[in-house]
Order: C-alpha cells, then structure tokens, then sequence
C-alpha cells in the first residue's frame, strides 16, 4: 500500500533500502524506498471507574474514534477484565482497528498515567525497543492490540494511577507506511573535476609565468602563486619579504627531470604517463635505490614538503622492496622522513632478518644509520609477540643460529645484539 509520507509524527525504521536498476538506454538511475511509522496519540478520561465495575467480565468502555496513518483507531478499557479465567482480578486495555483495513501493521504505546506528578507511569510500549518479529499486524477491522492482565484491580484501586475516581490512559499508534521515489527522472550527472586538467593547461602555456628556476643549466619557468599554494617553502621562499626572489632561482640539490616532474605533480596532482612508465620500468633495473626516479621525487617532495607526493613515492618504493633492496630502502626513508615507508622496511627487514644481514647494502646502511639497528630489533621483539614467539614461523634467534650475535647493553634494551653478519 502506498501512502504519502507525512513529515509529521513519522518515525524512522531500520527497514529502509536503497534499490538501483537500470533504464534501457543504458544511463544509471536511482530509487529509495522509505519505511517509517505516523504516529499520533489520544488520551482517554475514564470517570467514574466505581460506578463502571462489575459491568460484566468481557465488556468494555470504548473511546471516541482517532485517526492516525489514514485509520480510525479507538481504545477499550475492561473494568472486570477481558479474560473469564481470570476472575475479574486484572483490568484490560487494548487499542482496536476502527475501521476497515487488511494487514495493518503498527506500533503501540499504552501508557495508565501517573496522578501524582511524580511521573512514575505504567506503560507498555513497541516504541525504543528491538522488535524480533517486526511491528504488529491487524488482520481486519476489530482486530486488537493489548494487555489482559494490564493492571491488578487491588493494586490499581490504591494507586496514584486513580484519584478522585478517574483514571488517564494515553494511547500512542504508529502506523507502518512506505513509499518509494524515483530519481531517474531528476538525476544530474556531476563530471569528475577537472581543475588539474585546468592547471595543467597553464604549466604547458606558461601564460604569465613569474617564476624562473636554473637547474642545472636548464630553465623551468612557473607562476610564484601556484607553488605557494601548494608548498609551504615556496610561500616562505616567494612572499616573505625578507627573501629576494626577483631573479633566477637556482637549484643545485635536484635534476631537470625530477623537478620538471615535481612541478608538474604541483600542478596536476598526479604524475603524468612518462614519469609512471619510469616509476616502473626502473624497478627492474640494476640501478640502486637512490638512483630511481622514486628515490629522487621523494627527496624533492621532503624538500619542499609535498605531503601527497611523498605517499606517492612511498608507495611506489614499497612494492619494490625485497631482500637485496630493503636496508637501501629504509636508509632513504630515514633520510627523507618517510615514515610509512620506514615502517613497512622495518617489517620486513625484521621477518627476513637473516638474509637482510646478508646484503650487500645492510652494512652502509649501518654505517649511515646505526640507530636503524636497534630499531629493527624492536620490531622483531614485537612481531615475535604478536606471533606467539615466531616471526614468519621462525624466531629470530632461529634465523640468527650460525651467525655472529655479540651482545652488549644497549640503551633502551636489555642484552641488544649487535648485528654483525
């Protein structure tokens, strides 16, 4: 059944979804199916409750109809009970359909008030809680919802629920709707951004460019405001006044090639398809680590500070990590502050400890970076924790049998070896 929604009294259901299809000309379209309640309340006045007693075992006092949801809802109150076995002994409440409807499904709230004012009621309520079968369902008009034993009548009769022979029930019902809105007529397609397409276009004019770098001979002109925008060192180096930047900039700390690709980076945030096909190929090569362009782009991102191109080269000297590669790799990390890329090396290096100790490049690492030592010990010390004692099946101490370990005290370890291959 179909109904509008009114923003009204509606509560939300967990039972909301999301449907996507597709049109036949083939562009995507979207659908959003919504299940919630209205809800609404009525509250019901029963004077006289002495004088109502004893009218009979399955009678009832019925309130004035309501609606709520687009169906006519009224409450019975039972003075001597709904139940024969019972006795008489319980008073009974229940909401009932009031009119005509099929499988009406609802939440209900009944709530006998408090007289007091100290706000203690009596309620029994769908509403805040789970439901493990899901709302209520009313078959046909009659149907009802409530509680026989809602109340002992020898409790009730000495409660602040009754005072001066009246008694207040609140009855709240949530109807359960749902409707379901297309926006395959109403879809706007939003392009991907192009702003790097737009900057790029101004690098390859160079319409206006301010800013003319030597490095090494060659000349690379740029606009002061972009590479501002994008490095704190260039803003420092551009604007402050105490710098003089009037002139040729040289650059005696970086090749053309890597910093033509660092000012493209700046200003298209991505490398362009030269530079990737090098980002590749030199992996395979017999070229040291410092030496790839990777290498050299993070070192020109640490300099100028370029966050997203250091994660960039941090990822791509990650997937070339290996045994021969890993101390040159992490040496590099230290150098430039490439933490996650210090942090991965770290890692392997401590689950391949003794074939690292056997490179080539372990040694100048040691050399360069002592500390590193001490370092990969602690990582090795955590992974065995980790792993129950085992780094990739195989303690440390395993992979070091048959090779030098002299011990000493090392600050912040006790009995640090030294790893002397």
């Amino acid at each position: 059944m179909k109904r509008r929604l009114s923003p009204m009294h509606s509560q939300q259901l967990p039972a909301a979804q999301i449907a996507y299809s597709s049109p036949i000309n083939g562009s995507p379209s979207s659908s959003l199916s919504i299940t919630q309640t209205i809800n609404g309340s009525h509250s019901f006045i029963i004077k006289g409750y002495s004088l109502a007693k004893g009218m009979g075992i399955g009678k009832y006092i019925a309130s004035e109809c309501f609606t709520v949801g687009g169906f006519r809802w009224a409450v019975y109150f039972y003075p001597d009970g709904k139940n024969p076995e019972d006795n008489s002994l319980y008073v009974s409440v229940f909401v009932a359909l009031a009119s005509e409807g099929t499988d009406v499904r609802a939440l209900f709230e009944l709530k006998l008030v408090d007289q007091s004012g100290k706000g203690k009621d009596k309620v029994h309520s769908h509403f805040d809680r789970a439901l493990e079968s899901g709302p209520y369902t009313l078959k046909y008009r009659g149907s009802m919802w409530g509680y026989k034993r809602f109340f002992r009548r020898s409790l009730l009769e000495t409660s602040d629920y009754l005072k001066d022979d009246c008694l207040k029930i609140k009855c709240t019902v949530g109807v359960v709707v749902s409707a379901t809105d297309s926006f395959q007529l109403y879809s706007i397609q939003v392009p991907e951004s192009d702003l790097g397409a737009y900057f790029g276009a101004l690098l390859e004019t160079l319409e206006d460019s301010d800013a003319v770098f030597d490095v090494s001979g060659e000349k690379v002109l740029a606009h002061k405001i972009v590479l501002a925008a994008r490095s704190p060192v260039f803003q420092a180096q551009f604007f402050d006044v105490s710098e003089e930047t009037n002139g040729e900039i040289v650059v005696t700390d970086l090749e053309p090639k890597v910093f033509k690709a660092m000012i493209h980076f700046i200003y298209k945030d991505t490398l362009v398809d030269e530079e990737e096909e090098e980002f590749t190929s030199s992996f395979g090569s017999s070229s040291s680590v410092a030496e790839r362009l990777p290498a050299k782009l993070l070192a020109a991102a640490d300099k100028y500070e370029l966050e997203r191109l250091r994660r960039l080269c941090e990822s791509k000297l990650c997937k070339d990590i290996s045994v021969s590669t890993v101390a040159s790799t992490l040496a590099l990390a230290e150098r430039h502050h490439a933490t996650e890329l210090k942090a991965m090396c770290l890692k392997y290096a401590a689950e391949n400890l003794a074939d690292v100790m056997c490179s080539d490049a372990f040694e100048q690492m040691k050399d360069e970076f002592p500390f590193l030592q001490s370092e990969i010990l602690k990582t090795v010390a955590e992974l065995e924790q980790e792993n129950g004692s085992t780094a990739k099946g195989t303690s440390v101490w395993a992979q070091l049998s048959g090779e030098k370990a002299d011990f000493r005290v090392g600050e912040g370890l006790e009995r640090t070896p030294s790893l002397t291959p």
